[in-house]
């Protein structure tokens, strides 16, 4: 599932960030050939993401750090579940701790929101996706713990899908000439996404031809009359405010999408602990 020449690269820069200059507290107190073993549990019940990473902050800094994985990724587990069990070198261990913890408790948290809305969501036809709302320098995860999670992503960056927004409508004179600009500059193979809060807007984007249409911070009878009144003829998006208690009934409304920004941009990381035996 992960392209590890773009893991490698974030779990190093988070170690460069975590010792720039070593580890003065691992190296003066422990010594180097010391062996130890530590057991991976969890402390709360949680939706589990990013085994594979967690492992490889390990075994880059030492390649002979063993590893048993108890549980897979994207797996519900509850409190004081045994998730994993690593030996090795205890200076390495030591000095991986923090940045792979870190990256499994972000991983494991959007996973565990994720799944909440997506059980929720089961049995409707509506998907839950997430947005650009990721913490800088960790999309790749994070959207990657979204999937995990049940969800679905949406465009990963802004050179992969046309989302028209209100600034972009503003800047271009206008949704029919957005899109028409839009249409005239990308392959036929990407899709076109306008971001709508009236239902006059509604109407313009279907006639300039919107493959995906948004409906941004809309009440839920507006909704309902903004997926009737386009009635298939374009994809439907729901955006803001979305939270696990209203979801279900925007999900109600027929729209074919509802993203969530909180699934990444204010997650409660997992309580996820790692105990030295």
């Amino acid at each position: 599932m992960f392209d590890f020449t773009i893991v490698d690269d974030i779990i190093w820069r988070a170690l460069k960030e975590d010792m720039p200059m070593g580890d003065i507290t691992t190296d003066s107190t422990v010594d180097e050939d010391m062996v130890c073993s530590a057991k991976l549990i969890a402390k709360e019940d949680c939706v589990i993401a990013g085994m594979e990473v967690f492992s490889r902050v390990f075994t880059l800094l030492d390649p002979k750090i063993y590893i048993e994985r108890y549980v897979n990724d994207g797996e519900k587990v509850e409190k004081g579940t045994v998730i994993m069990f690593i030996s090795g070198n205890a200076r390495a261990m030591l000095k991986a701790e923090r940045t792979a913890l870190n990256l499994l408790q972000r991983m494991s948290g959007i996973a565990t929101a994720t799944r909440k809305i997506a059980d929720i969501l089961e049995g409707s036809k509506a998907k839950i996706v997430d947005t650009r709302k990721t913490a800088p320098g960790l999309r790749y995860l994070d959207k990657a713990a979204v999937r995990l999670g049940g969800g679905t992503n949406h465009r990963f960056c802004l050179s992969d899908g046309v989302l028209i927004k209100d600034n972009h409508i503003k800047a271009a004179g206008g949704i029919t000439e957005a899109v028409k600009r839009a249409r005239a500059n990308i392959p036929h193979t990407i899709k076109i996404e306008v971001e709508t809060e009236t239902m006059d807007q509604i109407k313009e984007a279907l006639s300039a031809g919107a493959d995906i249409i948004m409906l941004d911070n809309m009440s839920i009878d507006a909704m309902k009359e903004a997926v009737d009144h386009i009635n298939g003829r374009a994809l439907t998006e729901a955006s803001g405010n979305i939270t696990i208690e209203n979801v279900k009934i925007v999900a109600e409304t027929g729209v074919d999408l509802i993203s969530s920004g909180s699934l990444t941009h204010s997650v409660k990381a997992a309580d996820i602990s790692l105990r030295f035996e």
